[in-house]
């Protein structure tokens, strides 16, 4: 039966009469609304704790889930729901790209993803009747600038603001495994979805501006042009969902899992992409479809400050431990992942709640 407890709980449908029941955070934001989706069409159980349970109840996809409303940054009557759950997944993190890192804002991203973890994993060990798995989200940012190097689970974490913050946030779930949970680290890459996330940012200016369609980074000289020789470490938003999901039900999925694509490109070569994929659409506006160079990197950083670096360095990451859980990707290139994104059936991208991903 779903938990209730006042009004904290807001049933959206029907409930699923599913084998598992799954909690999760940040169910209102990309990739928790496609992994609930997944969930729901099984036929699983959803929970999802939302600081905006209204705007969360309107969402197409939480049709037929649980809202349980709640600060998953904060204590609370929330806690609760997760006993008698059997997975957790935890997806909750601030917005790296909203406005320029000043210290309050390093500080929110930090703190949004470590405390929220802790909370998580506090419910989970205080249930009496415990979770068994955590899927807690990560992202690639742990590895930090490394050249071409190919990166596994294995490599180690870089030094950088990003870095550091990824490994604190899987630092928070330690107390959950000592608890006898199954714990699976899913980092994220650069998730492709149709008019948000990244192509929300990226398609436009491909579209409208002059000289849009451009590679940006990798210059090597922050004042000479971008040649976008850096690494792109992308994936399709059906297959990041499709990850977390096999991290819920595979009884090997444990520690680090990158949510990446087997095939990363380089940032020119996915300007490359994009602008023939849009121009075969016949969205390629007024301007030319792809220009060979892009800003310096010092324009960058002017214009964006410190979080220009996740722009303009990258990382070669691949998915060596999906691929061993037999993880099989529908989009593995890139070109087949931004077709489907951008095919004339694509649907329109569902609204988005306030405050989504907390």
């Amino acid at each position: 039966m779903p938990y209730k407890s006042g009004s904290i709980v807001e049933i959206v449908g029907d409930q699923g009469d599913g084998d598992m029941r799954v909690f999760v955070t940040g169910g209102t934001g990309l990739i928790g609304r496609a992994l609930i989706r997944k969930l729901l069409g099984r036929g699983d159980g959803v929970v999802v704790l939302s600081r905006s349970p209204e705007k969360a109840r309107g969402l197409p996809a939480l049709k037929g889930a649980e809202v349980v409303a709640g600060d998953p940054g904060k204590e609370g009557d929330w806690r609760r729901a997760v006993d008698g759950c059997d997975a957790v997944v935890n997806l909750v993190g601030h917005n790296i790209f909203d406005g320029r890192w000043t210290a309050e804002v390093k500080r929110t991203i930090r703190d949004s993803r470590v405390y929220a973890t802790e909370h998580v994993v506090a419910a989970m060990n205080q249930a009496e009747r415990r979770p068994g798995v955590l899927v807690n989200a990560s992202a690639i940012g742990y590895y930090g600038p490394h050249g071409d190097e190919e990166l596994t689970e294995g490599s180690p974490s870089g030094s950088d603001f990003m870095a550091v913050v990824c490994r604190e946030w899987e630092d928070a779930t330690h107390p959950a495994a000592e608890h006898g949970a199954r714990v699976a680290l899913v980092r994220t890459g650069v998730v492709l979805a149709r008019g948000e996330g990244a192509l929300g940012v990226m398609t436009p200016i491909f579209k409208y501006l002059p000289g849009g369609a451009a590679p940006v980074g990798g210059g090597g000289n922050p004042l000479a042009p971008g040649s976008g020789k850096q690494w792109m470490s992308w994936i399709h938003l059906d297959d990041i969902a499709g990850i977390f999901l096999t991290a819920i039900d595979h009884p090997d999925a444990r520690g680090p899992i990158n949510g990446t694509s087997p095939n990363p490109v380089r940032n020119a070569e996915f300007a490359r992409v994009l602008a023939r994929t849009l121009r075969k659409w016949g969205w390629t506006g007024l301007w030319p479809p792809f220009v060979p160079v892009g800003p310096p990197d010092v324009l960058l950083r002017l214009v964006l400050g410190e979080v220009a670096q996740v722009v303009t360095e990258g990382q070669r990451v691949l998915p060596s431990k999906a691929q061993s859980l037999n993880y099989s990707f529908r989009f593995p290139d890139l070109e087949s992942a931004l077709a489907d994104l951008f095919g004339r059936l694509a649907p329109a991208p569902e609204p988005v709640a306030t405050g989504a991903g907390h």
